[in-house]
């Protein structure tokens, strides 16, 4: 447990009498030093009892050393060692310029804790200045933010091609493209009647296991855990705020500043000691607005800005990537900017990782929307997200099935995820691939039940861009995986493999397929034709009013159930209405098979705080907190 030091001690004497904190501020931050394990820089400021640029200039003037702005005066780049930036950055120190032949140290944190990290890396022959934490990290994107961009976007490709979406067809895959469509067409040519009548048992049999399959998993993920998840809870209650660990959170953004105070307001009520919090909001350089608009909210020192350079692919995988690199925690997780976690959701991941065996690499939470009532559409969404969250992907955890990971309140274990070399950015699904590639590494991905909510999309046009961005990127991770399908089948298992084509690929299949098939089915009750009868023989006439019918009335079913779970019984009568959903569900995956020939990297933005919700969100969000 961290205590105050005699030195932390002076520098908060010093501090009220200067009159930049109360005395009364100071014996709380003594408190909360013990309790959090924390340093009392890192407590006065997630407190806002100073800013950094006071504290910082009051600490030099305490040790009698200067204080620089790197911004102003940067650290001659010759001292810097890329590889060392994740020591730079764990310490706060690193070395700035060479003076009357020393070498001048820049640190964040003076003291007898940095002064035996100087010591043992550069010796006793060398001076102090001392710098704000900010400027440190400013300082290592400006001599470093190309070869991290760079990393960013390649580091995966160049060193486990196989897994990369940047290849987005291989030459066999091509070649098995070309030489099944060489079949069809040849059967066709030669025998349409029983070519025709091959591909509709092929394609009704896959209705068919579609239907049973889902329906199975939302079977196993419906059977309650309640003695797991009450021992979960118990213990997440029982940690200590001084055996929590640093937590980085990522929150990437682009040109929304409108929700940012959301995602701000909702941290600062995390059941989690701020000053273990190392939050990062990760912004591309240009997005001058949504920069300003960070700088405008007066952030905590918990809070620091990631500017991204610019580069292709412009993604949110490869601005996090980059991120990674001066990310300071043990565990991460990523945050959109108009998500609301649960308070206790951290707290709950860290139990659920100290409960688990090394191969746990990924907690996955679950997603849901705040705005489910708002029109049609959101509630639709809601109705999609239950069934997928709270129903689907149990039923994949507890069939040991790889879980395609959702974009957001995703837990990683920091050093799996450099390993891996974190995300894939050619694929716009990145945390769906991320997924599966862990389950081939050896890794495991657990779920807990801690809900994070968000803002459901309110337009079908801006929900069409953003579910074809997400379809394509199931196309790209469907076609990386199934590359090696026996490295496939080997590494995740005959039901693995099977279960990750049926949920993923089915999925796909299913909505470029329906226009096809609902056509089909409403040409034959317009006209009453005998045409199809020939490549419809009783047997498959029978087999596809079944997936019709039955098929679609349990999906229909299994919708009415999903937000049982969460007593959100008023949206059940809207699963009835879920063929509208359906159509445009088809018009998304057609416009992201598209997208996946013609532009297969782009990132359709998603428009976010158009919801009525997002005024009131906000202005929650910006209220001042009350005084003792």
């Amino acid at each position: 447990m961290t205590r105050l030091t005699a030195s932390d001690t002076w520098t908060g004497d010093f501090l009220v009498e200067r009159g930049l904190i109360t005395l009364k501020q100071f014996d709380e931050a003594v408190d909360l030093v013990e309790a959090w394990d924390a340093s009392l820089s890192d407590v006065l400021m997630a407190r806002r009892w100073i800013t950094p640029i006071a504290y910082y200039t009051a600490l030099a003037q305490r040790f009698g050393i200067d204080f620089v702005d790197l911004r102003n005066d940067p650290p001659d780049p010759e001292l810097l060692n890329e590889a060392e930036v994740d020591d730079y950055m764990r310490e706060l120190t690193m070395p700035w310029r060479s003076r009357d032949g020393r070498l001048v140290i820049a640190t964040a944190r003076p003291g007898p804790e940095a002064m035996l990290y100087i010591r043992r890396r550069w010796g006793r022959d060398v001076d102090l200045v001392v710098t704000a934490k900010f400027d440190i990290l400013w300082s290592l994107q400006r001599a470093f933010g190309s070869s991290h961009s760079h990393r960013a976007v390649y580091e995966l490709a160049d060193t486990d091609p196989e897994m990369s979406a940047q290849t987005v067809f291989t030459r066999a895959q091509i070649a098995a493209a070309w030489l099944f469509l060489t079949i069809l067409v040849a059967g066709l040519a030669w025998s349409p009647i029983v070519t025709l009548i091959i591909v509709n048992a092929v394609m009704s049999l896959f209705y068919l296991g579609n239907f049973i399959f889902k329906g199975f998993l939302v079977w196993a993920g419906g059977r309650r855990q309640g003695t797991r998840m009450k021992a979960l809870d118990a213990e997440a209650r029982l940690l200590r705020d001084d055996d929590l660990p640093i937590y980085t959170i990522l929150v990437p953004m682009f040109r929304e500043p409108e929700v940012l105070p959301i995602l701000a307001g909702a941290l600062r009520k995390l059941d989690y000691p701020l000053a273990k919090l190392d939050i990062k909001i990760v912004l591309e350089e240009g997005d001058h607005e949504t920069i300003d608009a960070a700088k405008r909210l007066g952030l905590e020192g918990i809070f620091e800005i990631i500017r991204v350079p610019a580069s292709q692919p412009q993604t949110k995988p490869k601005a996090c990537n980059y991120a990674l690199r001066y990310a300071r925690g043990d565990y991460l997780v990523i945050f959109d900017a108009e998500d609301k976690p649960e308070p206790d959701q951290l707290r709950k991941v860290v139990a659920a990782f100290r409960r688990s065996g090394p191969e746990v690499a990924c907690v996955q939470c679950r997603l849901n929307y705040y705005n489910a009532s708002e029109n049609w559409l959101t509630r639709m969404f809601t109705l999609d997200y239950s069934l997928w969250f709270d129903l689907m992907l149990p039923g994949l955890e507890r069939l040991g099935i790889p879980i395609p990971l959702g974009g957001t309140s995703n837990h990683f274990k920091i050093d799996v995820l450099r390993e891996l070399h974190a995300w894939d950015p050619f694929n716009v699904t990145e945390d769906a691939d991320l997924g599966i590639r862990m389950t081939q590494k050896g890794y495991r991905v657990r779920l807990v039940e801690s809900t994070t909510f968000e803002e459901a999309n309110v337009s079908q046009t801006n929900w069409i861009r953003q579910r074809s961005r997400w379809i394509k990127g199931y196309m790209q991770t469907c076609l990386v995986h199934t590359r090696r399908p026996l490295h496939l089948m080997k590494t995740v298992g005959p039901l693995g493999t099977l279960g990750f084509v049926a949920f993923i690929g089915g999925t796909v299949l299913s909505g470029l397929l329906n226009p096809i098939f609902w056509g089909v089915f409403a040409f034959w009750i317009i006209t009453q034709t005998s045409g199809f009868d020939l490549v419809f023989p009783p047997i498959l006439l029978y087999m596809s009013l079944l997936n019709l019918l039955l098929g679609n009335g349990m999906f229909i079913f299994l919708m009415m159930l999903a937000p049982f779970r969460r007593q959100w019984v008023k949206l059940a009568p809207y699963s009835i209405t879920v063929i509208w959903y359906w159509v445009l569900l088809s018009i998304a995956s057609w416009k992201g098979a598209w997208q996946l020939i013609t532009k297969p990297f782009y990132w359709e933005k998603t428009q976010h705080g158009i919801s009525k919700h997002t005024a009131m969100e906000v202005a929650e969000a910006l209220k001042p907190e009350p005084t003792a």
